[in-house]
């Protein structure tokens, strides 16, 4: 009896740990490794810290890459006619979860599977997209985090702007024309700009071979001031837009403070790197069983004020003592 009750003891035991262990370490016991597509508009070498920050939240949700996961790795390359072709590929090797960074991206993963979970980050407008149906029931396969937080991020960069330099009365907006949410952003940077009474300058660019061409369309007035969307292509490419912006003497405005470091002069929006992380717990849920129609769409809530204090100089711009104070973080 006493045999009998130890081995029921134990076995309480074992199954009780079983329960009560990360989903990890069950992949490891069943001999499950979870493949991960990861699908990028942009290029490995361009913004590997964002790459890494998703690794990294990853890691920290317990799941150990080469044992419990495989990341499948898939870059454009700037090329959007490559990420139907990339997308389609990841299908084919049966990945268990697609996660995608940019809008271009997600929109590709989307046409090629209506079954495979997707995980999107820095995903445009996804209602207005059609992505899914409504940010709390996502309604298909499409779930993760959306760059998209209304008209008021576009207003405040509009405003901050103005602060900085009083005189603007033209705002050159910079997109990328293959880019759907963009159209969305122009559209709603319109009616921000109407209560600031500046005039906007539409231009487009799709990459590095038509930025030249984009900033010499741009009427060279002193009351003039640039405002680029968010892009994959463009913070690829961020070190060029700066100089641009530099040797044509424009204060710029940007969403991300990657093109700040390269030497734009200042940004507002979401932190990507708090945003690529907090995105593994999307695929982490997924792979413990979340359905994505049953995974809110989730907003930024993170947003940062950057300024470099160099390139002001450069401009000849003053930035006012307030709004220095009120930075998240000066480069100087």
């Amino acid at each position: 009896m006493r045999r009998r009750g130890c081995i029921k003891l134990l076995t309480g035991v074992a199954v009780g740990w079983l329960l009560a262990a990360p989903v990890a370490t069950w992949a490891q016991h069943a001999g499950k490794v979870y493949r991960i597509g990861y699908l990028s508009y942009s290029s490995p070498g361009a913004n590997p810290h964002l790459h890494e920050a998703f690794r990294q939240g990853m890691r920290e949700l317990g799941w150990v890459e080469g044992q419990d996961i495989i990341i499948d790795h898939r870059f454009a390359e700037g090329d959007v006619d490559r990420l139907s072709e990339l997308a389609a590929e990841l299908v084919r090797i049966d990945v268990d979860v697609i996660v995608t960074t940019g809008t271009p991206a997600t929109i590709a993963a989307q046409n090629a599977t209506s079954t495979i979970p997707i995980v999107a980050v820095t995903l445009g407008d996804p209602v207005g997209l059609g992505a899914v149906a409504s940010l709390g029931h996502p309604g298909g396969n499409i779930t993760g985090f959306s760059a998209f937080v209304g008209m008021d991020i576009y207003g405040k960069q509009l405003e901050l702007l103005k602060e900085t330099v009083p005189e603007i009365r033209e705002v050159t907006i910079l997109s990328d024309p293959v880019n759907p949410s963009h159209a969305l952003a122009v559209r709603d940077l319109k009616l921000a700009a109407q209560g600031l009474r500046v005039r906007l300058q539409l231009l487009e660019a799709r990459g590095l071979k038509e930025f030249d061409g984009a900033f010499s369309a741009m009427r060279k007035e002193h009351e003039r001031a640039l405002l680029v969307i968010s892009d994959s292509v463009f913070i690829r490419h961020k070190t060029q837009l700066a100089d641009l912006a530099a040797r044509n003497r424009f204060p710029s405005m940007y969403t991300v403070r990657e093109h700040v470091e390269a030497g734009g002069l200042m940004s507002y929006g979401p932190n990507l790197l708090d945003v690529f992380r907090r995105s593994a717990a999307f695929v982490d849920k997924i792979f413990k069983g979340a359905k994505p129609n049953d995974l809110p769409v989730q907003q930024p809530t993170k947003f940062e004020l950057v300024i470099n204090l160099k390139t002001a100089k450069a401009l000849g711009i003053t930035i006012p003592p307030m709004l220095l104070a009120r930075a998240d973080e000066v480069i100087e």
